[in-house]
């Protein structure tokens, strides 16, 4: 491609995403101002440093054929591996989260491990799309995305290790995995979500014993209850295989949800951290610790509710300026911009990523390549649900798990990750006829 050829790319892409790195930048400024207008931090100078920088990898990535990434798929994926298990043991403990120190710098390894998982599920995806075993290569599917995950999970980042779930869905979904695997999938994350929280809403909120949910958290109860399922998922294989019938089939499914769901949420609940239970318990009722882990959804609500339908004005916010709130230029940057902006700038930022994520349906629907389809579904998989759970973390319907806003956030390791996605999306976009 020749560098004048740029000019091909898919600006409904790339002018949205400058739009939210050019607030980000603004309101990263906002939360670095204290409440005697002087200059707190200057986070915004290192924000517009990494938001070049990104750029030009993205426009870069745009001269690349993302084809050549086919080839070498693996090789990103495993050593990308590396960096992560060296953060589990070596990373450097911030806010409850490991990090990788190189130099004065830190690094966030799961950020860019995103992206290699998405590149390599989707050469995965294409290799098998007309010769794999449809079961088989949703298992396989699901154990590409489940090793860096894990990995994640220890070291322990619950926030990030979430977003490998909607990469997984979204791109199996694209490459046509079956609807039944991919249901079984949401329907065991469902349950144990349910199954992992019930408990401690009866410790923390309730705060009287329901014997249903105490069964929950016996040990003995639960190995008692998973023979029995066992037994009969046995008897349901054994019908199925033998008779044929679709009842078996269906009592097998539903079964085996069941069994893996209680034995995960009872696994979750001995793996989960204090302040990981404890963000649950607030999402459930903030008042339960108003000014201890309940503070942050707390002061985010009134943030918000301040803003009112036009807001504040720019710099004219006092969530922010009197610093209320922890984190407000990273995981809480959507409630300082919602007390500035008001409504109508919330409004604003929805639609600019709504644009984003529309675009990158719109090359999965006109492109000739799977690769380059089975690519874009795991961007918008990651795009949507990191901007749906942070929005919702703010507004108190979801739990706080601690990611980013991507491009709006302060941080270089998410915003570099969220450029590269966007680089490629761009690649593809130029040569999407070209396969």
């Amino acid at each position: 491609m020749r560098p004048k050829d740029i000019l091909e790319i898919d600006f409904f892409i790339l002018l949205p995403v400058i739009a939210l790195i050019v607030l980000g930048i603004m309101f990263i400024y906002s939360s670095g101002i204290s409440s005697s207008s002087t200059m707190a931090s200057t986070e915004y100078i290192r924000q517009i440093i990494w938001a070049s920088i990104g750029l030009i990898i993205a426009l870069v990535l745009v001269l690349v054929n993302y084809r050549r990434f086919y080839d070498i798929a693996l090789y990103p994926y495993l050593i990308m591996l590396i960096p992560l298990l060296y953060t589990c043991v070596f990373g450097r403990v911030v806010h409850g989260t490991r990090w990788l120190r190189v130099g004065i710098f830190g690094i966030q390894a799961s950020e860019f491990a995103k992206v290699t998982t998405i590149v390599f599920l989707a050469r995965y995806l294409t290799d098998t799309r007309i010769s794999g075993n449809p079961f088989g290569r949703f298992l396989t599917s699901c154990f590409i995305v489940l090793i860096p995950m894990s990995i994640v999970l220890v070291q322990p980042d619950l926030g990030t290790a979430l977003v490998f779930i909607p990469i997984l869905l979204s791109m199996t979904f694209v490459a046509g995995i079956s609807m039944r695997n991919i249901f079984f999938l949401i329907l065991c994350i469902l349950l144990t979500g349910f199954l992992t929280v019930l408990p401690l809403w009866q410790t923390y909120i309730l705060r009287r014993d329901l014997p249903a949910i105490v069964m929950l958290t016996n040990p003995r109860l639960i190995i008692i209850t998973i023979l029995a399922l066992g037994i009969i998922m046995a008897i349901a294989l054994f019908g199925y295989l033998k008779y044929k019938k679709r009842y078996f089939y269906w009592l097998l499914y539903a079964t085996a949800i069941i069994v893996l769901s209680l034995g995960a949420s009872y696994a979750a609940r001995k793996v989960l951290k204090n302040y990981q239970i404890m963000r649950l318990i607030v999402f459930l009722d903030p008042n339960v610790d108003p000014r201890g882990a309940g503070w942050n959804i707390i002061q985010s609500v009134t943030a918000i509710g301040a803003g009112g339908f036009t807001g504040k004005g720019f710099l004219q916010g006092t969530q922010s300026h009197y610093r209320f709130l922890p984190e407000q230029s990273t995981d809480f940057i959507f409630s300082i911009f919602s007390e500035e902006a008001g409504f109508i700038g919330g409004i604003a930022v929805f639609v600019l990523f709504l644009i984003v994520c529309l675009r990158l349906l719109r090359i999965i629907k006109i492109t000739t390549d799977p690769f380059a389809a089975y690519i874009c579904a795991g961007l918008v998989g990651v795009y949507s649900f990191h901007f749906l759970i942070n929005v919702g973390m703010t507004m108190g319907i979801m739990p706080i798990t601690g990611i980013p806003l991507l491009f709006m956030s302060y941080g270089g390791s998410s915003l570099m990750s969220a450029m590269l996605g966007i680089g490629l999306a761009l690649s593809i976009y130029v040569r999407r006829y070209n396969h």
